[in-house]
């Protein structure tokens, strides 16, 4: 189907010469009167009779060139058509639709194109966003002004909670204690409150104090400052503790003179402890006893606790040192109710000579730094103390240490009965404030996790990295 050309596409064509031969064409002066008649039915300056007759002739010969027979049916067919599309602004109807219709589906198709790389790009970018927030989180609420609160907000209080409070111990190890047994919010709410309001820390009085979970750091010190509170003969070991911790929490809960208390300690034996010390067999508890109660009578209460907790758990009377050693380096090293079980593993996976990446070393820190008396925490060890050639330092002494180093809780002694299955060899704690662990299983791993801590230790220098 071949197109019909517009009125502008048309040949051009040119007027007849008068005096040619028309070959049965009209006679002129009959054309522009059929024109005349047909455009100006109004009678204007144009009508023929308005134009002599020799004159119209020419006018009309000039005005509207003479087509050739063929031309004159191709307009005489195209023109009312042509004339219908350009008085409505359009064009005649041809194959250019198609065109148009494949060029809108082009157009939609590359649009959608668009679309869905502006999305991707969204995403990456949302993405990418939330990345950079949680790897700087803390410096962004800072700046922000988004912290979270260090308090808890009054009306909160709930339940009972027991807290320790020893002589000579500062403000920040009173705050410590508290966040520790779910008093406060935050383990240095209560010290900046004693600092903000020029409160003394030495007017509390030692011992063993009731109190309630979630407690403003306010209604906290009122408490611990309010006799009522204060649990007579009451000794509270909480987990984690050496027998040296132990000893003056003991005296002073109970009114016991400390070296009552240390002589009490010294003999395993006495307790029927077939073990080099009490290390681990003083079960972490709070501890209610009557007037008058001995040392001894003290130490044997809470060895027979231990042991009861190792006989509910299953453990037989020859590997309780044993599984007291593991629970103790569990209790030490871990933070969360996971990571515990998790470190058993670790500690299983190392001791295996089959599978060992470290030769038997445990190369746990908490034991190399467990023979320093002034040792109170921190996460890196001394050079001294991992150089130290001793029973307890597991850089230098292959498999266990020799005693355990600190009082296990049953949830550390299920955890060494039971450790995860998994392939880690390696773990370290990259984040202080939140306890959040990484378990690795190559060295390479744990380099990475490694490379993290020291970063949050240089982000955070006051966090307790040393």
């Amino acid at each position: 189907m071949s197109e019909t050309p517009s009125r502008d596409d048309r040949p051009e064509t040119f007027p007849a010469d008068p005096s040619a031969p028309t070959d049965g064409a009209i006679p002129s002066s009959r054309r522009a009167a059929r024109r005349a008649q047909s455009q100006e039915p109004t009678g204007s300056a144009t009508d023929a009779g308005a134009v002599p007759g020799g004159q119209r002739e020419e006018a009309a010969s000039v005005a509207a060139p003479r087509p050739r027979p063929a031309e004159r049916a191709t307009a005489s067919s195209t023109a009312p058509i042509d004339a219908l599309f350009e008085d409505e602004g359009l064009k005649a109807p041809s194959a250019a639709p198609h065109r148009q219709d494949r060029d809108r589906r082009k157009s939609r198709v590359a649009a959608w194109g668009v679309f869905v790389i502006i999305i991707a790009i969204i995403g990456g970018l949302v993405g990418g966003g939330f990345a950079v927030f949680n790897t700087y989180e803390d410096q962004i609420r800072k700046v922000l002004g988004w912290e979270e609160p260090k308090d808890y907000e009054a009306g909160l209080a709930e339940g009972e909670a027991s807290v320790t409070v020893l002589s000579g111990q500062t403000g920040a190890d009173i705050s410590r204690a508290l966040f520790d047994a779910g008093v406060t919010k935050t383990s240095d709410a209560f010290y900046s409150y004693l600092i903000d309001n020029g409160e003394d820390p030495n007017v509390l009085k030692p011992g063993v104090y009731s109190l309630q979970k979630k407690m403003t750091s306010q209604a906290a010190f009122e408490a611990l400052l309010d006799p009522a509170n204060k649990q007579e003969y009451t000794a509270q070991l909480r987990e984690g503790l050496t027998v040296a911790q132990s000893v003056p929490r003991i005296a002073e809960g109970v009114g016991l003179p400390v070296a009552d208390v240390e002589a009490a300690v010294k003999d395993p034996a006495a307790y029927g402890v077939k073990a080099p010390s009490l290390e681990g067999w003083l079960f972490p508890a709070t501890y209610t006893f009557n007037p008058g109660v001995t040392a001894k009578e003290v130490v044997q209460t809470m060895v027979d606790r231990t042991i009861a907790a190792l006989d509910d758990a299953g453990v037989p009377a020859d590997q309780r040192e044993k599984i007291l050693t593991i629970a103790s380096i569990i209790e030490k090293e871990g933070r969360y109710e996971d990571d515990f079980y998790k470190v058993s593993r670790v500690i299983q996976n190392r001791l295996d000579p089959a599978i060992s990446d470290t030769n038997g070393l445990l190369q746990m820190d908490s034991t190399a730094q467990y023979p320093f008396a002034d040792r109170e925490g921190g996460t890196n060890s001394r050079a001294e103390e991992l150089a130290d050639d001793n029973g307890w330092n597991t850089y230098k002494k292959k498999g266990l240490p020799v005693t355990p180093i600190a009082n296990p809780g049953e949830l550390a002694m299920k955890a060494a009965l039971n450790p995860a299955e998994g392939p880690w060899q390696y773990f370290v704690t990259v984040n202080l404030d939140t306890g959040e662990t990484v378990f690795s299983a190559t060295f390479a791993e744990h380099e990475k996790a490694v490379a993290q801590y020291q970063k949050w230790c240089r982000d955070n220098p006051d966090g307790g990295c040393s």
